[in-house]
């Protein structure tokens, strides 16, 4: 197991500074309107946007209640999780930010069903090829 190093873990709390200031900015909220709602300080959220701090998964937490995103999405960006699978648009659906949570579940347990159901029409099947069907023969037309 390779243990990461201290360059790409600054690396990866920079990205997630970065995300948080990107989903801020996207919201429309101010870095003080952000602190005042994710209940840290003013100073502290600035140094987890420029990348000097790695904030905890419960202030991940807060800070995703006051942006109005998935707090999964805050811990993948964090790496305290893996990414989900169905890849990008179930993360566009985790961070949507006009979604309820319960929309957001429904939406993707719809995504996941069909991704189920075509997973297993890959599979193989021994199921004889059905004949094509014959072509209607022309009818005549009636008298008048």
């Amino acid at each position: 197991m390779d243990v990461p190093d201290k360059k790409s873990i600054d690396r990866a709390v920079a990205d997630l500074g970065e995300y948080i200031r990107e989903q801020r900015n996207t919201a429309k909220i101010s870095l003080r309107q952000l602190a005042k709602l994710a209940g840290v300080s003013n100073p502290y959220l600035s140094q987890i946007e420029r990348g000097l701090r790695k904030p905890s998964a419960e202030i991940l937490q807060q800070i995703a209640k006051g942006l109005r995103i998935s707090a999964e999405a805050l811990y993948v960006e964090a790496g305290f999780l893996e990414q989900r699978e169905g890849g990008a648009l179930a993360d566009a659906i985790v961070t949507a930010p006009d979604l309820t949570e319960r929309q957001k579940q429904v939406l993707l347990d719809v995504y996941e069903s069909f991704r189920r159901e075509n997973t297993a029409g890959r599979q193989p099947q021994h199921q004889p090829k059905p004949e094509p069907h014959p072509k209607p023969e022309s009818q005549p037309k009636p008298e008048e």
